[in-house]
């Protein structure tokens, strides 16, 4: 077996110094030999509410130097098996939203044309309707596992068509996802009428409220998503206030009542063994939370989704 990429010890290198790369992993140009490319997607230009998460990527890349190589409540090694690389961010326009998801769409084009899965640090959730339409090229309708206060079915916002609440109805219209193998979970708060919610659910959606989790382990709703999702291909796309403002008061949309961090870990760990083909964390607006610990989380996060990839190495 080759030698695979390890992130720089904390016994080697202080965590405060080397490389800004997600856990100080090596930066590079060329996807050859890579199993998964961890890239930045640094806008905010389709947020209706707070802005900041332009300096998402920057900011959970430097929180990920707090992490370590094994996961010591899974037994997952991803780096024993996985060989994975920071590819840097995507040259987006940043005074256009339009030419943004142009350059995000077919920048993944490229990158899907190599054997590397994406792993992707948002960046607002209007970053991943371009990457679903590259992944439906790629693998044809994917199911889709999203993590989220909000179901970002709208189907305009101010006469926009394309931005991060209007991401999951453009994907049906447009046949990128599966909608019987489609779960959002951790939706609440408020909506401008009952069909914000309801009509996606008509489509097919599975949604699942926060306040129907409240006090419960997410294993068993993973494991049930696993069961029902079977070999299709399957995109991971996780939105940072899907917690509660209390976990991760970083991001531009808060809604109280939401998820804790060991709910979010436990769902995603519940998920291994699913055919996952990219993934994405968004919304981590780090001036909202000049503490780090939203961004810590999210690198925690997109930690947790390396380590159920397929190939993954348990010890």
């Amino acid at each position: 077996m080759s030698e695979k990429n390890q992130p720089i010890s904390g016994n080697d290198l202080a965590r405060f110094s080397g490389p800004n790369t997600f856990m100080r992993l090596p930066a590079v140009n060329d996807l050859k030999g890579l199993d998964v490319a961890v890239l930045g997607i640094p806008l905010d230009i389709g947020t209706s509410w707070r802005s900041g998460t332009r300096f998402g990527p920057k900011e959970v890349r430097a929180q990920s130097a707090m992490l370590r190589p094994y996961n010591l409540g899974t037994g997952a090694a991803p780096f024993d098996s996985l060989q994975v690389a920071d590819i840097g961010d995507l040259a987006i326009n940043t005074f256009s939203l339009s030419d943004s998801l142009r350059i995000i769409e077919e920048s993944y084009d490229s990158i899907l044309m190599s054997d590397a899965m994406p792993l992707a640090i948002g960046g607002d959730h209007s970053i991943t309707l371009p990457v679903l339409r590259a992944m439906a090229k790629r693998h044809g309708p994917v199911a889709l596992v999203h993590v989220d206060a909000h179901a970002d079915v709208n189907d305009e916002m101010f006469g926009e068509r394309e931005c991060h609440g209007t991401v999951f109805r453009r994907a049906h219209e447009e046949g990128l996802i599966i909608p019987s193998k489609t779960y959002q979970i951790g939706l609440r708060g408020t909506g401008y009428s009952a069909d914000d919610f309801k009509e996606a659910a008509g489509w097919g959606f599975q949604q699942f409220l926060a306040q129907e989790l409240w006090g419960r382990s997410l294993a068993s709703l993973g494991s049930e998503i696993r069961r029902d999702v079977g070999d299709a291909p399957v995109y991971i796309t996780y939105d940072i206030d899907s917690l509660d403002p209390a976990y991760a008061p970083g991001t531009g949309t808060p809604e109280i009542g939401g998820l804790t961090t060991p709910q979010a870990m436990e769902l995603i760990r519940a998920l291994r063994g699913l055919n996952v083909v990219g993934g994405d964390l968004v919304e981590v607006s780090p001036p909202y939370d000049t503490s780090g610990n939203t961004a810590l989380t999210g690198a925690n996060i997109l930690y947790e989704m390396l380590c159920v990839l397929p190939g993954v190495t348990y010890r």
